[in-house]
């Protein structure tokens, strides 16, 4: 996720935008963020980075700016946020009614998708809890976004921006390792019995054995 670094490279804008927002006209304001993304993701490429990372954050600042363009409205620079939000908590816990949770699918693709990772309960319940907690972070975000949208609080869309980014992605995040490895312990380090049962009986007889 980037670390302390990523952290920074995401809020930054963000502040740079409410503050020249209180002093400055919309254009401004979006003209200021743009700026500071384009400042950031030079700063980036120099230290060596990729341009597909180091571009990211520019990219979201970009089309949040591009939408502001088209509405007039300096709330409008959050809502790309927002709804990013609420189709990802649909498809989390959409994901989880259909007894297929995302990070459980993560898995088993990581992993060359040839793991009946769904037959084990204990699995299949951690990537539960685990998609559960990514869902109640993005369904978090919509909610609280939205409310402070319809009322206008831009400032306080920048804060709960900051606040309910990277902090709560952590938070799901530990959710989702624990869950990647609970599986790996389960299905990789230690395959079912059953498996371990076929295994042994495809191997010849030791000398000696009783036929």
């Amino acid at each position: 996720m980037g670390g302390t670094a990523g952290f920074v490279y995401s809020t930054v804008p963000v502040v740079v935008f409410v503050i020249a927002l209180a002093l400055l006209s919309t254009k401004a304001a979006v003209i200021a963020a743009v700026a500071t993304g384009v400042v950031l993701t030079v700063a980036r490429l120099v230290r060596g980075e990729r341009l597909l990372a180091a571009s990211g954050s520019l990219t979201g600042v970009l089309v949040a700016a591009g939408i502001v363009a088209l509405t007039g409205s300096a709330k409008d620079f959050f809502l790309l946020g927002i709804w990013v939000a609420f189709a990802g908590f649909l498809a989390t816990f959409g994901s989880v009614l259909f007894r297929r949770p995302l990070t459980g699918v993560a898995w088993n693709l990581l992993h060359g998708g040839a793991h009946a990772w769904r037959v084990d309960r204990q699995v299949l319940r951690a990537h539960d809890i685990a998609t559960l907690a990514v869902a109640s972070v993005l369904g978090a975000r919509f909610v609280v976004k939205q409310w402070l949208y319809v009322h206008d609080a831009t400032g306080w869309l920048a804060f709960a921006k900051i606040a309910m980014g990277t902090p709560l992605t952590v938070v799901a995040a530990l959710v989702v390792a624990w869950a990647f490895r609970k599986t790996s312990k389960h299905l990789v380090e230690s395959p079912p019995a059953e498996t371990i049962t076929q295994e042994q009986s495809e191997l010849p007889p030791r000398r000696g054995a009783s036929t």
